[in-house]
């Protein structure tokens, strides 16, 4: 049900049982996807310098999402001197995305590439002395594997040659060894690796299946084999497995001395049945497979991110102790004694979603980011714990960060009018390094953005993040849009938001409102749409809406409403209880909930929220808006990819056939070979288009000239 992506089809927030599943990763930031705002920075965040503007900037337009180039994962180097990260852009003419590692100057200067153009590289990752930077990269048709290049420049050396392709890796402390993350080989994969061609009549094998969890986006069918961590060797060039069982390991991170490896796993005895991922430790050099692992958490629930001391006597980790909650629990920040013994949860006061923990250099404090009320913050805390300090908040989004050897930290931050870059913070001062999208951004002119609060019909407090057109004129009246996002458990916060924007550019206001079920402000928030979708949420986001329409710029006329996976469901919520919009967008979404049981990756959610459809089959069917679909008059776009598992297709199937079957104006787009998100360039040209497109028939009644 991911439902899911923020707001847009492309950089999709992994869906419900993804941030369970997934929770290594607690927060998976998108890059184009936030709500704009622009405030006066805080006197704690320093002065960034600003591209000067174009003599005549242009409204955005949808060519120039495939301009921007999109930057993750920030690395020091271990001298300082330097930060590699990745920078993904569109290349039209092959129509694909492509990722190339560069690397910075932190004192500034011009950033030099370290991957070729052609073939995508990934996860850059300095080796300990400094003199190898390392990726992972496929090339030459092959499998995933780890290459490494001398970091003044030459041609990168494959270091591993594994038949089922690496899907994670980190060096150890001492450089000698790399510890990786691989699946257990298919028979396939092995015969391939030894030089056996498949012939080209052999069909392919029935999925048989076992597992309780048989489905996931992006993969489609699960098989029996799993992820598990081995040690390799660069000198001898051998590979030894440590861990191994019917379950999967991940987030391996070495101990300063390099004689243990701490993952996240979970080893219950039914995986499939729970989320209860813990910590553990394993020898980096067992024979056994992880025979005599050591379990450090005991949390019932997700325990994942584990982080050492550097001083290895303490490891840092996220945990979420509200079980039953399940994904609109909070994460909190915990530290466990390596050698084990009693956990203590740091944050617990806090009630906010926190990620990404890093011990400081010095192993007194712990680095962390934190969700709030429409920012993502760069926080820290005493390692005993005590009280919290922001090192960077306000108007901004720090996506992710990594600390450098002399305590400065490359943050990697958006703001309302830039797509994230990196950022410098040394002693208080902050000092962009990257401008990969100044260029751009300069010629554009972006829409002004406002945060408002008002009130539910309740009383509930909510936050909404308001765009304006450009050249807003306070005395007109403008149609609008209410975009909702996905999760339903994440924010519209103060990332830019291409999307937005582009409406914006197009003559909307567009609203951008955090209803009850969105993260950033507090678990009871989240939790206020717990067996019951559609209904506070739906207040909420009218209240938006009529917020909007009382400070005299919106016509009430003129309203359009959509989002993706539970924005589209929520969507068919919204239309299915009012007339008041003229067009509708439903992208990824559910209808009659029933019907994904046992078809879509959610068993778990489904069961623990809802209960087993056949024995609570009344409150299944009171939640599911295709129930009171005769009540829909608004013309709807439903559109969604032909592969998606996360909400699969099968649900805009249904709503498409019950509109048209009813004779309302509806159309269905669905997109060959696409998951949960579009994430094919031509695809999402087209879904642009489409959306203003259907925005501008059924809103504004200006049909686009052409097909």
């Amino acid at each position: 049900m991911s439902i899911c992506a923020k707001n847009s089809p492309s950089e999709a927030i992994p869906g419900p049982s993804d941030r369970l599943a997934e929770r290594p990763a607690r927060r998976i930031r998108t890059v184009l996807l936030c709500a704009l705002l622009l405030l006066a920075a805080p006197a704690a965040a320093a002065r960034v310098a600003e591209a000067p503007p174009a003599a005549s900037p242009r409204p955005i337009a949808i060519a120039d999402y495939f301009v921007i180039a999109s930057i993750s994962d920030p690395r020091w180097s271990p001298d300082g001197r330097w930060i590699a990260y990745t920078v993904t852009t569109t290349d039209r003419k092959k129509d694909e995305t492509a990722s190339r590692i560069f690397m910075a100057p932190a004192d500034g200067g011009d950033a030099v590439p370290m991957t070729a153009p052609g073939s995508s590289a990934s996860s850059p990752r300095f080796s300990p002395d400094g003199r190898h930077l390392a990726f992972l990269a496929a090339r030459d048709g092959g499998k995933t594997q780890v290459y490494a290049l001398f970091r003044e420049g030459g041609d990168a050396v494959r270091l591993t040659e594994v038949p089922q392709g690496v899907r994670a890796y980190e060096w150890s402390p001492d450089g000698r060894r790399l510890v990786l993350v691989l699946k257990d080989p298919t028979p396939e994969e092995i015969a391939a690796s030894e030089g056996k061609e498949k012939s080209p009549d052999e069909a392919a094998k029935p999925h048989v299946i076992t597992r309780l969890q048989f489905k996931r986006d992006y993969v489609g069918y699960l098989d029996s084999l799993r992820d598990h961590l081995y040690v390799f060797d660069r000198e001898s060039k051998s590979l030894n497995q440590i861990t191994s069982g019917g379950y999967d390991d991940a987030e391996p991170a070495w101990s300063p001395d390099g004689r243990f490896i701490a993952f996240t796993s979970n080893r219950t005895e039914d995986p499939d049945a729970n989320y209860n991922t813990d910590l553990f430790v394993v020898s980096a050099d067992a024979t056994d497979k992880g025979a005599t692992l050591r379990r450090l958490t005991v949390n019932p629930g997700p325990d994942s991110g584990p982080a050492w001391s550097p001083d290895g006597r303490h490891i840092a980790f996220l945990s979420t102790t509200d079980v039953d909650a399940i994904v609109y629990a909070t994460p909190h920040l915990a530290v466990v004694p390596a050698a084990g013994g009693e956990a203590r949860v740091l944050t617990a006061s806090i009630d906010r979603h926190v990620s990404t923990p890093r011990f400081s250099r010095d192993g007194r404090s712990i680095y962390f980011l934190l969700e709030d009320a429409g920012e993502l913050n760069l926080a820290r805390i005493p390692r005993e714990g005590g009280r919290l300090t922001r090192v960077l908040e306000g108007p901004r989004v720090v996506n992710d960060f990594d600390l450098g050897p002399d305590g400065a930290v490359a943050a990697l931050i958006g703001e309302p009018r830039r797509p994230p870059e990196i950022s410098l913070l040394r002693d208080g001062d902050l000092r962009r390094l990257t401008r990969a999208n100044d260029a751009l951004m300069a010629n554009l002119r972006l829409g002004d953005v406002e945060k408002v609060r008002f009130e539910s019909r309740d009383g509930t407090p909510i936050e909404a993040f308001v765009v304006r057109p450009p050249g807003f004129d306070a005395s007109a009246r403008y149609p609008a849009l209410l975009r909702i996002h996905g999760g339903p458990v994440a924010q519209y916060d103060y990332g830019f938001n291409f999307e937005a924007q582009l409406f914006a550019a197009n003559g909307y206001v567009v609203v951008l409102p955090n209803p009850r079920g969105s993260s950033g402000y507090g678990q009871a928030f989240s939790m206020g749409i717990w067996r019951s979708w559609g209904e506070k949420d739906y207040e909420d986001v009218m209240a938006a809406v009529d917020h909007a329409i009382g400070r005299g710029n919106v016509d009430p006329e003129r309203l359009g409403v959509g989002g993706w996976s539970y924005g589209g469901m929520l969507t068919n919520h919204v239309i299915t209880k009012t007339d008041r919009f003229k067009a509708a967008i439903t992208g990824a979404s559910a209808t009659l909930y029933v019907a994904n049981y046992g078809h879509d990756q959610y068993q778990r959610w489904w069961e623990t929220e809802l209960g087993l459809p056949w024995r609570n089959r009344d409150l299944w069917e009171r939640l599911s808006p295709f129930n009171r679909v005769e009540a829909v008059v608004t013309p709807t776009l439903i559109v969604g990819g032909a592969i998606d598992w996360n909400v699969p297709i099968l649900n805009s199937e249904q709503l498409y056939q019950a509109l048209r079957r009813l004779g309302r104006t509806a159309e269905l787009v669905v997109y060959p070979g696409q998951y949960h998100s579009i994430s094919r360039p031509s695809y999402r040209e087209d879904l642009y288009t489409r959306y203003l497109a259907w925005y501008d028939t059924h809103v504004k009644g200006t049909p686009p000239a052409g097909p």
